[in-house]
């Protein structure tokens, strides 16, 4: 990724944008054949010669131009005909940031693989579902590991769509109009770079593309950060569902030799922060003077490589992550009975409803027994069965039945089903009948 930022890169594009104009300059008659073939044969640069004439001419195309051309000879003259420097510049970041979409999206793919193969691998592993970070009802790990993978899915097809948008083409010359140079030149380039032509270039590419694509990679970056924050959740001492893999010999603290600290998700939530703090920027940049001006150009070359580079390490790091995450299923069920049986206050509270008892009644019922589990004095079952118009209403088998952890997994299926694809859904579709 950080080479696609690298002059050296920037530069070859460069050279490639004014050398496929220049052949189709040459097709159009405009200029010598021979010209467009002196600038494939004998065009070179040196970044450190750019360098030098861009200190005296303080103008980067014009000090690559002048380079170029001590290279190519006389037949220079022809190189740039009709075109001004944003198409060189806009045209180049297309290709950037299509390039950068490609490794984003290979990322992407190994994260996505790394969640589902999880995600099947604990489909069943039942845990605490949290709401207000207090535990509300059962779930599975598979099906947080599903959502996330759910996330990412969305993530990626936008960043399908944000390619599409960022990869346009300006060869339209000084503010836009083609008065010096063919449209075709702009459609032969565009072909040969893999972009599609930019209906109205002005004299730069709308920066509402680009506000698009760094807001995709902000909600990607968001998304990290949420499963980031889960696992740190989750690696909590008083928790300990689920924890990063601790390599041996790693040292969690100068301090405390017994630390085992959530540091990669950590490090992913900063990273998260980077790569957000590009959009306002990108969203900013949409609006300018007239056909154009720069305030866009130095915001871009900072946030640009920034972005894309944390993105790149933070989907490759969580990819790690995800992939060697250590999983305990036994500190998961300690939990799911941490607290004396509230985590099925629903089902009863469904059951009296459906035995007769007013739902207001049925509430008080349930929740004045599981304050006082809250308080330390029984399991939910032993307190509610033991109020007489529970045991009135309810068999100690359909009390019991409340209780049945089944019920919390009985549709994953269906819910892997519609994240995955795969056809799960029978065996809790018949369960549900």
């Amino acid at each position: 990724m950080t080479r696609i930022w690298e002059p050296e890169n920037r530069f070859r594009i460069w050279f490639e944008i004014e050398a496929h104009a220049c052949d189709a300059q040459a097709e159009l008659g405009v200029i010598p054949k021979a010209a467009a073939e002196a600038v494939w044969q004998r065009g070179r640069f040196e970044i450190e010669r750019i360098d030098e004439i861009e200190r005296e001419t303080r103008h980067d195309v014009i000090a690559f131009l002048t380079n170029l051309a001590e290279h190519v000879g006389p037949e220079a003259r022809f190189v740039h005909q009709g075109m001004t420097s944003s198409d060189v510049l806009d045209t180049c970041l297309a290709v950037q940031l299509a390039q950068a979409s490609d490794l984003l999206l290979a990322d992407l793919d190994r994260l996505l693989a790394a969640l589902k193969a999880r995600a099947l691998e604990h489909k069943d592993t039942l845990c605490l579902g949290r709401s207000h970070g207090i535990h509300a009802e059962p779930t599975t790990f598979g099906l947080k590991l599903a959502g996330h993978y759910a996330a990412f899915a969305r993530g990626r097809a936008r960043l399908v769509q944000a390619r599409e948008e960022i990869a346009t083409c300006a060869i339209s010359g000084a503010v836009g109009t083609f008065a010096n140079i063919d449209p075709r030149v702009e459609a032969h380039v565009a072909e040969k770079l893999g972009l599609a032509p930019e209906p109205v270039s002005t004299q730069v590419i709308p920066r509402d593309r680009h506000a698009l694509f760094f807001a995709v990679l902000g909600v990607i970056a968001s998304s990290i950060e949420n499963l980031a924050t889960e696992i740190r959740h989750l690696q909590r001492s008083e928790v300990r569902e689920a924890e990063e893999y601790f390599a041996p010999g790693q040292k969690g603290s100068s301090a405390m030799p017994h630390k085992r600290n959530p540091i990669l998700t950590e490090n992913l939530t900063g990273l998260a922060r980077v790569v957000r703090a590009a959009v306002t920027p990108a969203l900013e940049n949409v609006a300018l003077w007239h056909e154009r001006d720069i305030s866009h150009s130095s915001v871009e070359r900072v946030f640009g490589p920034d972005a894309t580079v944390a993105l790149d390490f933070a989907l490759v790091r969580l990819a790690g992550v995800v992939e060697k995450l250590l999983v305990y299923p036994e500190n998961m069920t300690r939990n799911l009975e941490l607290l004396g049986g509230l985590v099925h206050s629903q089902p009863v509270l469904l059951a009296l409803t459906q035995a007769g008892i007013s739902r207001e009644e049925a509430y008080r019922i349930v929740q004045a027994a599981a304050m006082r589990v809250w308080n330390g004095e029984g399991h939910l079952k032993d307190l509610v069965g033991a109020d007489p118009v529970v045991a009135e209403r309810l068999a100690p088998a359909e009390l019991e039945a409340c209780f049945d952890l089944s019920r919390h997994s009985r549709h994953v299926d269906t819910i892997f089903a519609r994240v995955f694809g795969e056809g799960l859904e029978e065996a809790s579709d018949r369960s549900a009948l």
